[in-house]
């Protein structure tokens, strides 16, 4: 047994006296910490550190995840922390754990109906597991899990991860990555899992503010995430790597792994910076998809497909059907709200799907996100992400004064915003446009045949009074100061729907949702001073084609954002294929030159380029005579860069492929 309480009190005297600026900065001061409260307050997350200090792992809580082992629909994230307490405890568990964790399928089998093995997080987990069982114990390996366990690996170190910035499921991602970094015999997937959570771990670090607090936008997340500013599992992470926001007094899932880790993390604790402003890209498009996964079995890239939110689209739907007949899974959980389709024709599918494309073209693959940072304040966004469309656990939009989550959602409204569907965080996604600390966020849901059951159209504001030391409503902006944090929406409607600030959609909505701070502007009365005065436009007009296009605009300061919305004819798409056509961009892929075509541009335009990690690589400013325009790529490093013209009027985005 280790005498953790005087080993760290005598540790953390000799680096006060020794290094007195490095004591408060120290992962390894915080990661003492960290365990000496763990183990004070014991809970069902503290085995991991139990058996990382020598200390008796609690046997009830693994007598407990032993009884669910073929029940539970979420065993994985108990399995993860079983492999860890094995590799930790130098053979003593051996005997009663290894049937148990043998016990269990890790990938897809004929009618389970219980476990999923398709999102990202559950992938990793289980064939995580599944990996260091091989390993460990000299068990078989199925015929493709190291091609599947490599093949994932290096997709996240490419194009990130699809269920970006992820309160919710990011920490569980984390500790499969963990356990491949620490105990895996295979070198080249201990060296690619250490990466890849080094990827994800900066991901998280980018929106977490000054005060510890991340409320970020979200390929998936649910509402509690956004209720509290400390005390979650993703906070134990952001505590340990920053020191930021309160210590905690007991032990998360992945506060667990994270403190039982060997790995030096000290390059992300550095990434951490206290002020952004910058354009982010992550994920991929369907096609890229299929090309990046043509390599695998025809299960396994269905799976990976999945795993980016390629479930029904119609240029993918006969693959997923497919496989839910071959494995009879139509019966499955996750698979409820389809399951009236089950038994249709294969060759219908695609039709039917076309026809709910409001609902099956929406994913969570491929995202440009617009964040902003400074101090306290964070304002970050979803650019042009499958406006009007269903969402499903996508956040789109967010903003925190400090500690304070500020974001619109619609659907259902609700008092307790965690009785909102967990599945569908959102009815009918937004367009959102940001500029700095300034967004645009619009409305305008599809229409939706009669069997889809997203006919509610509401828009409601999660705004928290209690937090604001300053509350100010000036017409239809409702103002909030939060210590010297600030944050403003201009509100479609002052309405009020079961107690919550909603509006009824009639058509469309538009809302400003608008961050500073006392550096930025000074006095609380400067900014309100600031968001008053700025302008705002909202108008329905009818073009040539009969079809109705709605606009709003907001300007502030120098910033100005405006977007025309409108249904291109007879298609479910939006016009957001049409504003991608502003400018050509060849070739796609690129190996050594990307070509811009400028013709659609009368005035100079500056353009930038940022990676896929956020970083500019690239900008300059071309003169109106220019019509085409040849950007050198060929030192560049493979992955996807998104690329953005600017104009006096306006932002164009597209992305491209450096091979």
């Amino acid at each position: 047994m280790k005498h953790f309480s005087l080993k760290f009190w005598l540790f953390s005297a000799f680096v006060c006296l020794q290094f007195p600026t490095a004591f408060a900065q120290s992962f390894e001061l915080r990661r003492a910490q960290y365990i000496d409260s763990a183990l004070a307050h014991p809970n069902n997350h503290a085995i991991t550190i139990q058996a990382y200090e020598g200390e008796t792992v609690d046997q009830q809580t693994l007598d407990d995840i032993y009884a669910e082992i073929t029940t539970r629909s979420t065993i994985d994230f108990a399995i993860v922390q079983l492999i860890r307490v094995m590799m930790l405890s130098n053979g003593d568990f051996d005997l009663e754990m290894i049937p148990v964790l043998n016990s269990v399928p890790y990938w897809i089998n004929h009618e389970d109906t219980t476990r999923g093995f398709w999102s990202e997080n559950h992938m990793i987990m289980w064939m995580s597991s599944d990996w260091i069982m091989h390993e460990y114990t000299g068990r078989p390996a199925d015929a493709t899990l190291e091609l599947r366990l490599k093949h994932y690996l290096n997709l996240k170190i490419d194009y990130g991860f699809y269920e970006y910035f992820s309160s919710t499921y990011a920490p569980y991602c984390l500790s499969g990555l963990l356990n491949l970094a620490d105990f895996s015999q295979n070198q080249e997937i201990k060296s690619l899992a250490l990466a890849a959570s080094k990827r994800l771990m900066k991901d998280l670090l980018m929106v977490t503010n000054d005060q510890g607090v991340f409320y970020p936008v979200a390929g998936r997340n649910y509402p509690g995430k956004y209720l509290s500013a400390h005390g979650q599992n993703h906070s134990s992470l952001i505590w340990l790597l920053t020191g930021l926001g309160p210590a905690p007094s007991k032990a998360s899932h992945s506060g667990g792994f994270l403190a039982s880790t060997s790995i030096d993390f000290s390059e992300v604790s550095d990434s951490w910076t206290s002020t952004l402003d910058t354009l982010y890209s992550i994920g991929h498009s369907l096609p890229d998809g299929l090309v990046i996964n043509q390599n695998m079995t025809d299960l396994d890239r269905t799976i990976f497909q999945w795993s980016s939110g390629t479930y029904f689209h119609p240029d993918f739907v006969i693959e997923t059907v497919n496989i839910l007949n071959d494995s009879a899974m139509w019966n499955h959980v996750d698979f409820e709200l389809i399951n009236l389709f089950a038994g249709f024709p294969v060759e219908q599918y695609p039709m039917i799907t076309e026809g709910l494309s409001g609902v099956t073209k929406t994913s969570n693959s491929m995202a440009d996100i617009a964040i902003f940072k400074n101090g306290p304040v964070t304002l970050c966004s979803n650019e042009n992400y499958f406006k009007g469309k269903v969402g499903f656990q996508q956040w789109p939009v967010c903003a925190n004064s400090g500690t304070s989550a500020v974001y619109t959602a619609s659907g259902p409204v609700e008092s307790d915003w965690q009785d909102r569907n967990s599945n569908n965080a959102n009815y009918h996604l937004p367009y959102v446009d940001q500029s700095h600390n300034v967004a645009l966020v619009m409305y305008r849901p599809e229409d939706l045949p009669p069997v889809v059951p997203f006919a509610n159209k509401d828009v409601a504001l999660y705004w928290v009074d209690s937090v604001y030391d300053e509350i100010v409503e000036n017409d239809m902006w409702l103002i909030g100061r939060e210590d010297e944090g600030y944050v403003a929406v201009r509100r479609h409607c002052t309405d009020y729907i079961d107690g919550v600030r909603a509006c009824e959609t009639n058509g469309g909505q538009a809302w400003v949702i608008v961050v500073g701070n006392e550096n930025m502007y000074g006095s609380f009365s400067n900014f309100q001073d600031a968001v008053t005065q700025s302008q705002f436009t909202e108008t329905w007009s009818i073009n040539s084609n009969g079809d109705s296009v709605y606009y709003a605009s907001i300007e502030m300061d120098s910033i100005i954002i405006e977007h025309y919305w409108q249904p291109l004819i007879n298609t479910g798409i939006d016009d957001s294929v049409a504003e991608e056509s502003v400018f050509s961009l060849w070739p796609n892929p690129a190996t050594e030159y990307v070509n811009l075509g400028l013709d659609s541009f009368e005035n100079e335009v500056e353009i930038s380029v940022v990676n896929n990690l956020g970083q500019t690589v690239y900008s300059n400013v071309v003169t109106s005579s220019q019509k085409q325009f040849s950007l050198p790529v060929v030192s560049w490093s493979t992955g996807l860069y998104s690329i953005t013209i600017s104009d006096d009027e306006k932002r164009h985005t597209q992305r491209f492929v450096k091979q």
